[in-house]
């Protein structure tokens, strides 16, 4: 308190490459662990912008944040700095009450914004600091884009963004940074330090790579215990890996881990020949549809699925969605299906022919859109008692789900099912996360999810439907 500030060498760093760009910088991505001093370097940003040899006279400088309390330790940081700072305090005015610095000499502004504040709109800033952005779920964010479309009067505008990361592929701040990495715009320049996967998460190793403050100014005792508490306990490991190895981990646990899901990863057999069991999960008018086929080949599950999209729109569905549906539908790891949307007489036909080439004992599946279903089902040359005997209801609550999802756990904890790292599965896989009661019961819960678990709900229910199935031990007969 009341020393010379000294900048460590990484910080440095990262005004070199904000200042020191060839072709200008527009925007600046800072994104490492918790206490690396990202909201110094914040302030530090502001009042060279504010009073310092960058400010431009007349402009508008303003951080941003989710909540008004985030929003608020940029400007206290700043604030206090300049109070303890004879020649800024004798340039600089502090308005507590309005989260305002002023340079009057200037004519320069700054002000602490916040989500939660009605309106952005109307500003023109030419310095804009988005404090942990990563905190914005899912790939909006009005604050951001009223800040980011403000800047167009501005001749050479700067967004600043200093955050840990986001916990999914799908949140803003993830698709800032994987653009930025891409290279697509020079003017972008990314300062990222993040634990890479391969990395043990609770060694020092992983540590020092999200965290380059480690060995300088970190309390390394803290931190080591923080990651012995979280090795100790699961249910701290996923905020431990977000918020100090800087991975994309959601705070809420998937139902299945990355690591489970690739171990399961082996190559699928074919299943003709042995019983098969089915989950379908039908899709609104233009969302996905999937159909999950199951057998069992030497003690493993062996995973047939085929997801449908309407073929009208793929690519436009793939930007909104940011998920490559145009690119799996290229490879053939989705079908288009003919039109704008996934009529149901073309799921009958299909199914129509799968259950000519397979086993097909049961089909699960949800009660939502069977009445539309059956009608076709019918015409394509199901039976009334092919309808009745192999296609079972599947509730979609705890009392249905619940055992399914712990017959489907225990397979991929064991090794006993087979996916072949289908995409567009896979990406139900890390989407999917389930919802408990207090007698632990649980069921995948769509509206918590991330995104698409279509797949994934399919999945569940085919083994729930080969679970039921199974016959039980004829005790008379083993007696005698």
């Amino acid at each position: 308190m009341g020393q010379p500030l000294k900048m460590a060498a990484f910080m440095k760093d990262d005004f070199r490459a904000i200042y020191d760009n060839p072709v200008g910088t527009r925007r600046a991505i800072i994104s490492r662990g918790r206490k690396n001093a990202k909201t110094t370097e914040s302030a530090l940003i502001l009042l060279l912008h504010l009073c310092g040899p960058e400010a431009k006279p007349n402009s508008q400088l303003y951080s941003a944040a989710q909540s008004r309390e985030q929003a608020s330790i940029i400007f206290s940081l700043a604030a206090k700095i300049v109070r303890l700072n004879s020649d800024l305090a004798d340039c600089v005015t502090v308005r507590d009450t309005a989260k305002q610095l002023i340079c009057r000499d200037l004519g320069t502004a700054y002000r602490a914004l916040s989500a939660e504040v009605t309106t952005a709109f109307g500003l023109s800033p030419v310095l804009t600091l988005f404090d942990e952005l990563g905190q914005v779920r899912g790939p909006r964010s009005s604050l951001y884009e009223a800040l980011e479309t403000a800047t167009g009067a501005q001749a050479q505008p700067l967004s600043i963004i200093i955050s840990t990361q986001a916990a999914t592929d799908n949140d803003l701040l993830s698709i800032l940074i994987d653009d930025a990495a891409a290279g697509h715009d020079p003017r972008t320049v990314l300062r990222f330090h993040s634990a890479p996967a391969e990395f043990d998460p609770f060694s020092e190793q992983a540590i020092r790579a999200a965290n380059p403050a480690f060995d300088i100014f970190m309390n390394k005792a803290e931190v080591l215990a923080m990651a012995a508490d979280a090795k100790r306990m699961p249910s701290r490991q996923s905020e431990y890996e977000n918020l100090i190895c800087n991975r994309r981990v959601e705070a809420n646990n998937p139902f299945v881990s990355a690591s489970v899901w690739a171990s399961c990863g082996g190559e699928v057999q074919p299943i003709d020949g042995v019983p098969v069991y089915g989950g379908l999960d039908l899709s609104a008018v233009s969302d996905l549809t999937a159909l999950v086929l199951i057998g069992q080949v030497d003690g493993v599950w062996h995973v047939h699925p085929t997801f449908w999209l309407p073929g009208d729109g793929l690519a436009t569905k793939a930007r909104a969605d940011r998920v490559p549906y145009d690119q799996w539908h290229r490879e053939g790891w989705l079908e288009a299906a003919p039109g704008s949307s996934v009529e149901y007489e073309y799921v009958a036909d299909y199914l129509r022919d799968a259950f000519q080439r397979y086993d097909i004992r049961k089909l699960a599946f949800d009660r939502w859109g069977w009445r539309h279903l059956r009608p076709w089902l019918v015409k394509a040359g199901f039976s009334d008692s092919d309808l009745d005997t192999k296609f079972v209801e599947f509730g979609q609550g705890m009392q249905s789900m619940s055992p399914a999802l712990r017959e489907l756990e225990s397979d991929l904890l064991n090794g006993k099912l087979a996916h072949g790292n289908h995409p567009v599965l896979t990406s139900c896989a890390a989407n999917a996360r389930v919802q408990t009661d207090p007698a632990g019961n649980r069921k995948l819960d769509k509206a918590r999810s991330a995104g698409r678990i279509d797949g994934m709900v399919a999945l569940t229910m085919a083994r729930g439907a080969s679970a039921n199935a199974e016959e039980p031990l004829d005790i008379m007969a083993m007696v005698a």
